[in-house]
């Protein structure tokens, strides 16, 4: 087989940069080693920032998000009983929407499928090859058959545990990676969400987040050990911690209770693989970074990327040159480091490193404080969780 570009991965990342080529006349073909049902069946991040429900609408592929999705034109930060809420839209004219992002797969799917462009699913062992070349190529079993795909570009949109990543030399990259002390029991339940925003807490337990996937399903947070063990939590235990560290002083509860259809740990970590190139292959989304999932900004950043890649790659095409595909790696990080402190800095103010520690506890509510009765902190963060410009 012979394309421009070979994209590895069928996650928002590879399946957004593979239909902004395609409104820019560039051919590509989509390898993905998972099934198809995997894919669009794993949950993930659900918040969009403005700019990346412009980038689907731009793209043609956002009607079920604009008729399913929901519009928040707020958050609200919850500490020591009380509640502020901060108003995203009033401080910023923009507003942030929840659609998850197994949504947004589905969408991106069904539309190439729909196209009759190439996605092959259960692409098994795939590697890459002559990366430094002009003439790289991609190797996978389709069906037990060993298959060859020869392209100019290739684009590793594999994740974090993908193999493009590792297929560039060790002395060529330069990892930063943190690893937090604690980690995220979440749980999906058949519930009416807590509130119409998502609601921030920080509480001497540790932190808790209430979110939703739609008008009748929650999805829920609250801090644990990275090594917590699951069978120790009951859902009466969930439930008890939801209800005491959302809690509002002299309020009832505002947790709705429901059957818990799903459960699990999310380890938090902070990770940026420098550069995002090497010779003829371009990192994207979860392959060249993380973030920690307190600011929201794991499938936005991979949405920033592809938008910069779509465009170099146009340029290079269309026999522009390769300035902007030289560009692509610096252009990209100046965002992703902005985005990494907002993420930090969320997440060291509303999570408890040390629970026996009265310095931090009291350092945390003077910030909070200050954030929420100050008109710059509040804008500080506004902007950020909405979305910075992006550079191109």
């Amino acid at each position: 087989m012979r394309t421009q570009v070979g994209i590895i991965g069928a996650g928002p990342a590879g399946l957004l940069l593979a239909r902004l080529l395609q409104a820019r006349g560039v051919d590509c073909v989509v390898l993905e080693a998972r099934d198809r049902a995997y894919v669009e069946g794993r949950i993930r991040a659900g918040l969009l920032e403005q700019g990346s429900v412009d980038t689907l609408t731009e793209a043609g592929v956002a009607e079920r998000l604009h008729r399913e999705g929901l519009a928040h034109d707020g958050l609200e930060l919850r500490f020591e009983g009380e509640n502020h809420r901060i108003d995203l839209a009033a401080i910023t004219g923009k507003r942030v929407t929840i659609y998850g992002q197994q949504e947004v797969v589905k969408d991106l799917i069904a539309q190439r499928l729909a196209d009759g462009l190439p996605l092959i699913f259960e692409a098994e062992g795939v590697a890459v090859h002559d990366i430094a070349s002009t003439r790289p190529s991609i190797t996978w079993r389709e069906n037990g058959t060993a298959r060859r795909l020869e392209c100019d570009i290739i684009a590793g949109c594999d994740g974090f545990h993908g193999i493009c990543r590792a297929a560039i030399p060790a002395a060529d990259l330069t990892i930063f990676d943190r690893i937090y002390p604690f980690a995220w029991l979440g749980i999906l339940a058949e519930a009416a969400p807590a509130s119409h925003e998502l609601i921030y807490a920080r509480h001497a337990d540790g932190f808790a987040l209430a979110t939703m996937r739609s008008e009748s399903l929650s999805r829920m947070y609250v801090q644990c050990a990275p090594d917590e063990d699951l069978a120790q939590w009951s859902d009466a235990r969930i439930w008890d911690a939801l209800h005491r560290r959302l809690a509002r002083t002299g309020l009832p509860s505002q947790v709705n209770e429901g059957r818990i259809i799903q459960k699990g740990v999310t380890a938090m970590r902070s990770f940026v693989a420098e550069p995002m190139r090497f010779g003829r292959l371009f990192l994207a989304g979860d392959a060249a970074h993380i973030v920690p999932p307190t600011g929201a900004k794991g499938m936005n950043l991979a949405i920033a990327d592809v938008r910069i890649l779509a465009a170099a790659l146009a340029a290079f095409f269309a026999g522009r040159g390769e300035a902007l595909m030289d560009d692509y790696s610096r252009l990209c990080l100046e965002r992703i480091w902005k985005v990494q402190r907002f993420s930090w800095w969320m997440t060291q103010m509303l999570h408890r490193g040390d629970m026996n520690d009265g310095f931090e506890h009291r350092v945390q509510v003077a910030e909070l404080r200050y954030l929420c009765g100050s008109d710059a902190a509040r804008a500080t963060l506004a902007e950020n969780y909405v979305g910075l410009p992006y550079a191109m």
